[in-house]
């Protein structure tokens, strides 16, 4: 038992993930070595645009794995909050913008469920 919501990522539960599921484990990971290698954009943006995909998630681990790797490919703590503000933007700004079809309901109150 642990005292969080979310298990720390062990040793033993990724070696355990991946003896369930030995081919897909090995496939995923190499789709995400592909997705972030080197190409059009460089690994550190690749690294950004993963740690304010990862807060609009909400995943813990990815949000840990993509920050330490966005220091890791040369990521300012700056540069990394500010990934961060833009994800918030773009949730907020979701919200925002589905407001359209609140008023639209509102809007057209016939058309009852």
């Amino acid at each position: 038992m642990h005292d969080h919501i979310y298990p720390a990522s062990t040793p033993e539960l990724t070696k355990h993930r991946r003896e369930l599921a030995p081919e897909i484990d090995r496939a995923f990971h190499e789709f995400s070595k592909a997705a972030f290698g080197e190409g059009a954009l460089p690994r550190k943006v690749k690294q950004l645009i993963a740690v304010a995909v990862a807060h609009t998630t909400q995943c813990p681990y990815c949000i840990r794995a993509h920050t330490l790797g966005a220091l890791r490919d040369g990521a300012s703590e700056r540069e990394i909050m500010e990934a961060i503000w833009v994800a918030a933007e773009m949730r907020a700004g979701a919200a925002f913008a589905h407001a359209a079809i609140a008023l639209e309901a509102m809007a057209d109150k016939t058309s009852q469920p």
